[in-house]
């Protein structure tokens, strides 16, 4: 399942985790991915997109 935004193309970033002795190993970082039905559609949005859509001009 593809975990990138239909709406602005976002997707999971790599970051490093630290330890203790800061030592650093890869791990991702993704966004919160909703699948919502628009306009009779459903597309996979992140939440941040989500909350721009509903906002009132």
């Amino acid at each position: 399942m593809s975990r990138i935004c239909q709406v602005c193309g976002r997707g999971p970033r790599s970051a490093q985790s630290r330890s203790h002795s800061n030592i650093a190993s890869k791990r991702t970082l993704a966004i919160n991915i909703q699948t919502k039905k628009i306009d009779g559609r459903n597309i996979k949005i992140c939440t941040k997109c989500l909350k721009t859509s509903t906002k009132e001009k």
